[in-house]
């Protein structure tokens, strides 16, 4: 999962050798902290939120085997 994210979001910013992902296991499930270069948060983000919610979709879908629950928080 962590290594999806990573493609994605490397695909989207101009500085990719500065995306980074820390993982941690909660009650809630597992959580993917994803932090990128300050100028790149509005291109991670997107227009009123799409890509990011984009991105949480396909992230949902690919743990749908794993049965737990999956959270990407932006991080800036």
């Amino acid at each position: 999962m962590k290594e999806l994210i990573l493609v994605i979001a490397k695909a989207l910013v101009d500085h990719p050798e500065q995306v980074q992902i820390n993982v941690k296991d909660d009650d809630r499930g597992t959580i993917y902290e994803l932090s990128v270069h300050p100028e790149d948060i509005g291109k991670i983000i997107g227009k009123q939120g799409r890509i990011a919610k984009a991105m949480r979709t396909v992230v949902t879908s690919a743990s749908v085997k794993s049965q737990k629950r999956v959270i990407v928080d932006i991080m800036s």
